[in-house]
């Protein structure tokens, strides 16, 4: 037996819905001359650090540590261990690219959901190298290292090796991120902050690094690491090429109305932006944006729908070229026909 079709007012997305009609958010994009724009800009920007933070006072050091190295079809890798915070460390792949013979630019790559880091760099979930671009992310990590980027991968907290116990024991693909995203928000912040300031202390790690251009650095993700991505790019202006893989749309479309991980939400954020608003931070650095037409988490109207009032950043100005987009036939895949040759020359790899 079915529910019989609800009465007015009993169907949660439609209050949902109404609710985000009626939402005026402060910092939406005002359009106007170069100045106005700049100056929403500072003001945005320091509102949303805001919302998404708060980040902690003062860095902690680094203090890398890293693995062995292995040699590898024309890069090598080894992992590295960072402190980004108090009680808190990450871990990366680092690709190196062979025979660089001087700094060259950089680009830092966020996984989606799946096993982590290791599906970016040629490790399948048994902890194995594999010898093909398996998955949806299509080892985006290696395709970068091979355009001559040095490249470093970066664990998402509550994923592979930043992964609580019971999740490691649950198996390779098992994450963390429900119940460390909902002790976040317990504590008046998001998972969308921890992982943007894990991302803000990765740019510190590789501006760091004698084989790193410290002025060229990019930084790439699909799905939740493109939603990383987007929020770093927009709070620091050390990333100067955002690459986000299926993971740009309209809030209302995306993750307001489709079942998403609760990791995608910060508190409060509708009262100021809409998706749009904050990839517009991002000017005039360059952002490119590529989507599954089958995409049905973050659906091709949105998609659009954000890309359009995105642009319009960019056409205030005066730099329409600095923002671009494909759409490819697949679904809620890591791409990068078009884009991948986009970041190299923009990046001057």
């Amino acid at each position: 037996m079915t529910d019989p079709q609800p009465a007015i007012g009993l169907d949660s997305r439609d209050y949902a819905a109404a609710r985000y009609r009626s939402a005026r958010p402060a910092f939406a994009f005002p359009g106007g001359e170069p100045a106005a724009v700049l100056a929403w800009a500072a003001g945005a920007r320091a509102r949303l650090a805001e919302r998404v933070g708060p980040f902690p006072a003062s860095k902690v050091p680094l203090e890398p540590r890293l693995g062995p190295v292995a040699q590898k079809d024309g890069y090598t890798r080894r992992l590295v261990t960072f402190s980004t915070r108090e009680f808190l460390a990450a871990s990366a792949w680092l690709l190196v690219p062979d025979g660089l013979s001087a700094p060259t630019p950089a680009m830092l790559c966020i996984p989606g959901h799946g096993y982590g880091a290791d599906d970016l760099v040629g490790i399948n979930e048994q902890g194995r190298d594999r010898d093909h671009h398996d998955g949806d992310q299509h080892d985006f990590a290696i395709q970068c290292a091979k355009l001559g980027l040095v490249t470093l991968a970066l664990e998402p907290l509550g994923f592979g090796r930043r992964r609580d116990a019971d999740a490691r024991k649950a198996g390779p693909a098992a994450s963390s991120c429900q119940t460390a995203s909902g002790a976040a928000l317990l504590l008046g912040e998001s998972m969308v902050g921890w992982r943007t300031y894990d991302s803000i202390r990765a740019l510190d790690l590789l501006q760091s690094l004698p084989a790193v251009d410290p002025n060229r650095l990019g930084m790439m993700g699909i799905s939740g690491g493109g939603t990383v991505t987007l929020y770093t790019a927009a709070l620091d202006d050390r990333v100067k090429v955002a690459y986000l893989s299926c993971s740009f749309c309209t809030f209302l479309e995306s993750i307001y109305g489709v079942n998403h991980c609760i990791d995608n939400f910060v508190p409060g954020l509708l009262r100021d932006f809409e998706a749009a608003d904050i990839a517009a931070l991002i000017a005039p650095r360059y952002l490119f944006v590529e989507a599954g037409l089958k995409d049905k988490i973050f659906p091709e109207a949105g998609t659009r729908r954000a890309l359009e009032a995105a642009a319009r950043a960019y056409a205030a100005l005066g730099i329409p070229d600095h923002i671009a987009h494909a759409f490819f036939d697949d679904g809620h895949v890591f791409s990068g026909v078009e884009g991948l040759p986009r970041v190299r020359a923009w990046l001057g790899a």
